[in-house]
């Protein structure tokens, strides 16, 4: 038989109710359909087929000898469609959401984070992974990506946008005097090796340091300026708890450099639900 010659789902599930159920009546109201068009998707199927399916009986139906095979074959069909949707289901909700965070976002905003999400869905199997700038999706097993958006995405590559990156000078209270002297060591990434500069200009009045030290990672910056090892030119989301627990401060505030924080996630691939959780719980964490 022909792809073609199948009958309509519609109908077959209208009999396969009407069958179980033994009754129009009832099988409407399991579909939530008027009994006519109950009535009628039987009949179609009848017509279409070729074939008496139901009998008169009382003031009921019954299954004729056909309608009999035709329902056993049905309710087979349809059982294993249901358990296989099921499976789909629960190994798509099961997945691990992996997501991949640049280093010092994770260390200073997300993972401080974390708890209130996996207090709110324990359900959730959520891996975190370090790491910056391109990645493959299948290569590395991500699920979504946190990144800094200051490099080429893959047009496959669905992206939402965070918040965007604002800068600013930060450190201990007792180092701003020595701050507005210029009497202070400018601690800068070496993964932005220009930031200082790019901040420089655009704030002309700001005061010079009397030297500049490099440090790996923003992280590694921001607690070397609350140790009071200098003032680091740091991303306000990353220095955002110090300055609230007044381990930092910033007295020129902060400044947009032009870029964003985005999250991305292959454009392709079907959304899981608890991929889906993390990304409404990150939304709000940045709103």
């Amino acid at each position: 038989m022909k792809r073609s010659d199948i009958p309509s789902l519609d109908d077959l599930r209208a009999f396969e109710v009407v069958a179980r159920l033994g009754s129009v009546r009832a099988a409407a109201t399991e579909l939530n359909l008027t009994h006519g068009a109950v009535s009628r998707r039987v009949s179609k199927l009848a017509g279409d087929l070729g074939l008496e399916l139901l009998e008169t009986h009382g003031r009921g139906v019954r299954l004729t000898a056909d309608g009999e095979k035709l329902a056993q074959a049905t309710t087979k069909a349809l059982a294993v469609v249901s358990t296989t949707l099921d499976e789909l289901r629960s190994a798509t909700s099961a997945q691990p959401v992996l997501v991949s965070c640049e280093r010092s976002l994770a260390m200073r905003w997300l993972i401080p984070r974390l708890a209130d999400f996996q207090d709110r869905y324990p359900q959730v199997d959520l891996h975190l992974a370090v790491g910056g700038g391109a990645f493959d999706f299948s290569r590395d097993r991500v699920t979504l990506a946190i990144r800094r958006l200051d490099f080429a995405i893959d047009s496959r590559c669905a992206v939402t946008i965070l918040t965007r990156e604002e800068m600013g000078p930060v450190m201990q209270a007792g180092m701003v005097e020595r701050f507005w002297a210029g009497d202070y060591v400018a601690l800068a990434s070496k993964t932005r090796p220009d930031a200082w500069d790019s901040w420089e200009r655009a704030n002309p009045g700001a005061p010079k340091p009397r030297a500049t030290r490099y440090m790996d990672h923003h992280f590694l910056m921001a607690e070397a300026a609350a140790g009071g090892l200098g003032v680091a030119i740091c991303p306000r989301i990353i220095a955002l708890d110090d300055i609230r627990n007044q381990r930092l401060i910033a007295p020129m505030g902060f400044t947009p450099d032009g870029s964003e924080y985005g999250l991305i996630q292959a454009a392709l691939k079907p959304e899981t639900p608890h991929a889906l959780l993390f990304k409404s719980w990150l939304q709000t964490q940045v709103a």
